[in-house]
């Protein structure tokens, strides 16, 4: 399941990796290219309720081999029908689509096949994989369009996503549904979720997460294209920005797996607070610093995203965990509703900081909207200790 959670993630980050190029191909802005970014995420938040509710009520490989065709669809219509700004988001939302019935029902179809004791790990090397996926789609979407054009670059995507798809078929046996129709209401009820007092503390925390996370995914090829521009004349850089960007989702890969055992030795809560501020303070300060030589730049870009992944198996697992199980696919759907509205709009509002405060052309404008991500990434602690925490001491 991870190796078919990669396939289909090949295209989730090719049009953040080619950024600069569509932005100079379809003379966009930087508010354009953010809402290019995020609208493959407000594809995702309109449908994961739909679609991860009802894992209680259907198996959910029916819902992901669905959904898997979807995003083939989206990568095709991309490669070959796209020319401007309209027509990039259309098939960037049905790609949102795709991965709202891949991901969550995938991540679903894996927990209901496992017992509770294998949870944890298993959900760290799902989540981790999503950080592998990413990187590949950086890499491969740079280098393919380097030598065969960007309209390849997406073509590969919808064919590896067949790949994908044809694995999870072969995996995932048929299953009973977990829920129990008599005691559930309607699929789209959320209630059940927003009186769970821990569940709501680590889904608003993820959303802190989720909106760094995306906002510094979209953003990182463009921020250091821009750095190279500060750089002597004539040097050459020793990774493309791309690529630095596709090792920089390797290193958040182990970082998210090793953020999920750290918490197991040491608290989650404790491991948590370490991590968001560790990152939100990372991120207040990087975007000052695109004057360093290139290779120091890329490797505290490294570097940062061993902050910016390493809660995410953690955070995934506190709000799996702490759901009732008849109400977990629910649970599950209602985290993606509210991380990835804000995976949504966070690109669109770091590209609306970039255009307010000199269009992306400064080291200050940069720095600005550095800040704004790592301003909210901040706050993924204090959801913990009003919600989780309390909810604890309460209930002893």
């Amino acid at each position: 399941m991870c190796l078919a959670e990669i396939l289909n993630m090949l295209g989730i980050f090719a049009f953040p990796a080619l950024l600069p190029h569509f932005i100079e191909l379809w003379d966009l802005s930087n508010t354009q290219a953010g809402w290019i970014s995020g609208i493959y995420f407000a594809g995702y938040t309109v449908s994961v309720p739909i679609l991860g509710g009802l894992t209680d009520r259907l198996d959910p490989r029916r819902i992901y081999l669905c959904s898997s065709l979807v995003g083939m669809g989206a990568a095709l219509g991309f490669a070959f029908l796209a020319e401007g700004f309209w027509s990039a988001l259309i098939f960037r939302i049905l790609a949102g689509f795709g991965l709202a019935g891949t991901f969550i029902p995938g991540l679903k179809a894996l927990v209901d096949r496992l017992n509770e004791k294998a949870q944890p790990r298993a959900i760290a090397f799902y989540t981790a994989a999503f950080s592998l996926g990413t990187a590949l789609s950086f890499f491969a979407a740079g280098f393919l369009t380097e030598h065969f054009g960007w309209r390849q670059a997406f073509g590969c995507a919808a064919f590896t996503g067949a790949l994908g798809f044809f694995l999870a078929a072969r995996v995932l046996r048929p299953q009973p549904p977990s829920g129990n129709p008599k005691t559930q209401g309607h699929f789209l009820d959320f209630r059940p979720v927003l009186r769970n007092r821990q569940s709501m503390g680590y889904i608003l925390a993820y959303s802190s997460h989720t909106w760094e996370l995306f906002a510094a995914r979209s953003w990182m090829v463009a921020f250091l294209t821009f750095a190279l521009t500060l750089q002597p004349d004539g040097s050459t850089p020793f990774l493309a920005p791309s690529s630095v960007v596709a090792l920089t989702a390797l290193v958040a890969m182990w970082a998210s797996v090793g953020g999920a055992e750290l918490a197991v030795a040491y608290g989650r809560h404790r491991v948590l607070r370490c991590i968001m501020w560790g990152s939100a303070l990372f991120a207040c300060t990087l975007g000052f610093l695109p004057a360093l030589p290139y290779p120091i730049l890329a490797g505290l870009c490294m570097l940062y995203f061993l902050f910016v992944q390493g809660d995410s198996a953690t955070l995934h697992t506190a709000a799996i965990q702490s759901a009732q199980s008849e109400y977990r696919g629910l649970t599950m759907a209602f985290q993606s509703l509210v991380g990835f509205s804000a995976a949504f709009i966070s690109p669109l509002a770091v590209g609306l900081v970039l255009d307010l405060s000199g269009g992306g052309s400064s080291i200050l404008s940069w720095g600005l909207a550095f800040a704004s991500m790592g301003l909210v990434v901040a706050l993924g602690p204090v959801f913990i200790a009003l919600l989780c925490e309390k909810a604890t001491s309460r209930a002893s």
